[in-house]
């Protein structure tokens, strides 16, 4: 991977419409962080992605699936090889009945909405959470005691040396903020989502509190990640940082959010440097002080 060449190699092989070299990815990502990728392609098409993630494989090239980068810290040296994201061809969404079927590329928020407008409950919670299906589906996305486990019923998935392939929900071995996604490296293509019928002025008001809740309690003003860490058992991350003193605490440009202290937020120009050492003196003290090993919840992209 020291030369470069691999890349006019892999683009005369796969021939994707559209890629870019050595781009910053702080602008792909939530937190505004991370330094630039050897090669970023956008996929628009199933025989592209096949084509490209087989490529890969076949070549030893490193790569990793990037959707909207709301769940990652990408480190300021950047990402070897290919970081990957799907087109709009991706971002389909159609209802048929009771069941709504989406693409991995579809922002959650979207279809929540295209849910609200047919009028179909049981995505209320996702109506505010940043990020795509395949991101929600990937971590099992959750709030407001509602999960990506309690609707999904099917998911296509990509798995790489395999093919695509249809995994039923038990397949997916969904738990708290994981699934079986996370284990095998498959990508998600599509879900099927099964609703249930309710009043659409009424589930346009659970997610209007929901998201005036979400909007109270949280820094949506600046970057971020979301939740840093995961929820240990028995206690909560935000309140045990926050009893330990540390709301507030920044390190560089990297803040415990004063409004939540489950949330790392970047006040302007943090780098990746700022937000490990801020998680890993977090994680020391918390430990220090409670006994509880705080566990992150965001990918951590790039260290070689």
């Amino acid at each position: 991977m020291k030369s470069k060449d691999w890349r006019e190699a892999l683009i005369a092989e796969v021939k994707p419409e559209r890629f870019r070299y050595d781009e910053p990815l702080a602008g792909y990502t939530s937190f505004r962080i991370g330094g630039p990728a050897d090669l970023l392609v956008e996929v628009n098409t199933r025989a592209e992605l096949a084509k490209l993630i087989s490529y890969c494989e076949r070549m030893a090239i490193p790569w990793f699936f990037l959707g909207r980068g709301t769940n990652v810290l990408v480190d300021d040296t950047g990402l070897r090889g290919v970081a990957l994201r799907f087109g709009p061809d991706f971002a389909r969404i159609t209802v048929d009945g009771v069941c709504l079927r989406a693409g991995a590329a579809a922002p959650l928020a979207l279809v929540a909405e295209t849910a609200a407008r047919h009028g179909l409950s049981g995505l209320e919670f996702a109506s505010g959470i940043p990020g795509s299906l395949g991101g929600g589906v990937f971590m099992n996305a959750g709030s407001y005691g509602g999960e990506m486990k309690d609707v999904v019923v099917a998911a296509e998935v990509y798995q790489p040396g395999i093919g695509f392939v249809t995994f039923s929900r038990d397949e997916m071995a969904f738990g708290y903020r994981t699934s079986i996604l996370q284990k095998t490296g498959g990508i998600l293509v599509e879900a099927l989502l099964q609703l249930t019928p309710g009043d659409e002025t009424a589930i346009r008001a659970e997610m209007k509190r929901l998201n005036a809740q979400r909007r109270a309690k949280q820094p949506l003003d600046y970057p971020s990640a979301g939740s840093v860490f995961k929820r240990p058992a028995g206690a909560f991350a935000g309140q045990l940082i926050e009893e330990a003193g540390l709301k507030g605490r920044r390190i560089g440009q990297a803040q415990v959010s004063p409004k939540h202290a489950g949330f790392i937020v970047n006040l302007g120009g943090a780098t990746a440097r700022d937000v490990l050492a801020l998680i890993e003196e977090i994680q020391t003290i918390v430990f220090q002080r409670t006994g509880y090993r705080l566990e992150p919840e965001i990918r951590i992209l790039g260290r070689e």
